[in-house]
């Protein structure tokens, strides 16, 4: 057990490239899988960049999810209110027994066979864009048109949300997420997505139907104020996640022909191809973070009671005691294992559901534009790196 501590760090930031982490990551997980990391707020804490402990932390329940609990890694416009005690419903920041009594109730919501009666959708909803998108003509951008409609038609499909009003909840996201947001526009789209759901909550209450929002409704257990908060984070994470995926996913197979090459000769590398893009991209490049509940000792670390540690996703995707040739993108080797959707308690709920998105969209894209190329240099391509999801702003194509 070591308790000396080299002199903190702060959490790294510029990439080398738009694929790439910090190079600061590497180095650090390098010489130790766990460093000393001063916060904005003046916390010294810690920066988890080893493959093994970031699994090991995440899995340990005396880790806390609670937001009162821990220090943010990266100035943010909303710090004083993200240290606030979790309201109910918001069930991402909280421990058992609270988050159980939630996860039991959204597990029964995510079911493999709701999975499956989207996945005709998701293919019809895929077919409508790229149909759009052949008729416009090229130049065109592939968020706009392609990444981003795909996940919020799936997920408005998913919660029972009108998809006319996706405008609503699609620009008050992009604020939330934008961490060069100011503190008032933040607040005002929490205020707009939270009396959108709100709304929402109170027809499903009039006029029961059969989509998750409606099931929860259905259970009876759950007061409005619940409903609102989980639907606020079902909605913002549910498309944001996904469409920046499909977007810096597409970016990167364009940019390695050779990948592209290998998946459209073999069409059974997809499901490869999705773990090891999300392995490789890790959008989720800040956080998360979680607080010791009391002394705990990992990988040889002792972590004091009270002391919060944020994980680096990006910097344990590309720990080579974990994955072969990290730094590269190559998705013949299995990629299995990452933790670009968390792991233990916490672990996305979602994930299915994104890989399903996935797994149809990439190669329908592909195949109708066997053509695919940037319409702009790669390094004109406007990057989300100011973002709490990583990604690309835009990304214009041409065929």
């Amino acid at each position: 057990m070591t308790e000396s501590r080299p002199e903190p760090i702060t959490f790294p930031t510029g990439r080398p490239g738009p694929f790439d982490p910090p190079e600061q990551l590497r180095s650090l997980r390098e010489e130790r899988p766990i460093t000393p990391m001063t916060y904005p707020d003046g916390h010294v804490g810690w920066l988890a960049t080893g493959f093994s402990a970031v699994r090991s932390i995440l899995a340990d329940p005396r880790f806390s999810a609670r937001r009162e609990l821990l220090h943010i890694p990266i100035a943010h416009p909303l710090a004083q209110e993200m240290r606030s005690p979790a309201e109910p419903g918001q069930f991402a920041r909280m421990d058992p027994p609270e988050h159980t009594r939630y996860r039991r109730l959204l597990t029964a919501q995510f079911t493999v066979r709701r999975m499956k009666q989207l996945e005709p959708r998701v293919r019809e909803i895929t077919e409508e864009r790229l149909a759009a998108m052949e008729k416009a003509g090229p130049p065109q951008d592939l968020v706009r048109e392609f990444a981003l409609p795909i996940p919020s038609l799936v997920i408005c499909e998913l919660l029972g949300v009108p998809y006319a009003e996706r405008e609503e909840f699609q620009h008050a996201t992009a604020v939330l997420v934008n961490l060069e947001s100011s503190t008032e526009d933040m607040r005002a789209a929490f205020t707009t997505i939270s009396g959108f759901l709100s709304g929402l909550v109170t027809r499903k209450r009039a006029e029961p139907a059969d989509d998750l929002l409606g099931g929860l409704v259905a259970s009876g257990e759950l007061t409005d104020e619940e409903l609102t908060n989980i639907g606020i984070i079902l909605l913002t994470a549910g498309h944001e996640t996904t469409a920046n995926m499909l977007g810096l996913g597409t970016f990167a197979l364009l940019r390695h022909p050779e990948q592209l090459t290998a998946l459209r000769t073999d069409p059974s590398l997809i499901d490869n191809t999705v773990e090891e893009l999300m392995r490789y991209l890790s959008v989720i490049h800040v956080g998360p973070v979680r607080s010791a509940l009391e002394d705990i000792e990992v990988e040889g670390t002792l972590i004091r009671a009270g002391d919060s540690v944020a994980i680096s996703i990006p910097a344990a995707n590309r720990d080579p005691s974990r994955f072969a040739d990290p730094e590269h993108l190559d998705i013949t080797n299995p990629a299995g294992g990452h933790v670009s959707f968390g792991h233990g308690l916490h672990q996305c709920l979602g994930q299915q559901l994104a890989r399903v998105e996935m797994r149809i969209a990439f190669p329908m894209l592909f195949d109708r534009f066997p053509g695919l190329r940037l319409a702009v240099p790669a390094d004109e391509v406007p990057i989300r790196d100011a973002m709490a999801v990583y990604g690309v702003h835009a990304l214009p194509i041409s065929w």
